[in-house]
């Protein structure tokens, strides 16, 4: 039989176990982070009940700890936002469950972010998210390491002032 492409797999790889890597108890990769953040974003369950939104400030539960990182669950009414800031020394996974966010970066740059987007981001990166919508919002921030500080950043230049978390 002949075929457009180069590679073909003969044979089941899920026959020969010994090919297959154990999978991780808990995530290592930038990738592995991401997808801890797709499986929770997946499971209401786990998330939804408990939810609240407060109009004086952000609402926030730390959901789940692990070695090394921290899964958050935020909530976002109209007009709030969280400030020009990064993370420190942190990189991080945000994956919007629910409504709209606007995220914007010291650059200038912003970006829409609808129900199932995410972002990755590493240490030092500088953003702001606000909920610019009618509607509130969910979101879900991954951290590792786990989140000990937030610098914000002045809208008008890029010296950070350190605040802990």
């Amino acid at each position: 039989m002949n075929s457009d492409s180069d590679l073909q797999i003969a044979g089941d790889i899920l026959e020969v176990p010994h090919l297959l890597l154990p999978a991780r108890e808990h995530p290592e990769t930038v990738a592995e982070f991401a997808g801890l953040a797709r499986a929770v974003a997946a499971d209401r369950a786990q998330w939804a009940h408990l939810v609240e939104y407060d109009a004086t400030s952000r609402w926030y539960h730390r959901l789940r700890t692990g070695p090394g990182y921290e899964v958050w669950l935020l909530s976002w009414v109209p007009g709030q936002g969280s400030g020009m800031h990064d993370h420190g020394p942190s990189s991080g996974v945000l994956t919007l469950l629910e409504g709209e966010l606007t995220e914007r970066t010291e650059k200038g740059a912003f970006r829409t972010l609808r129900a199932g987007a995410q972002r990755v981001f590493a240490p030092g990166y500088a953003h702001e998210v606000v909920n610019d919508s009618l509607e509130p919002a969910v979101s879900l921030h991954v951290y590792y390491p786990g989140l000990t500080e937030m610098p914000s950043h002045s809208p008008t230049c890029t010296t950070a002032r350190h605040v802990a978390v």
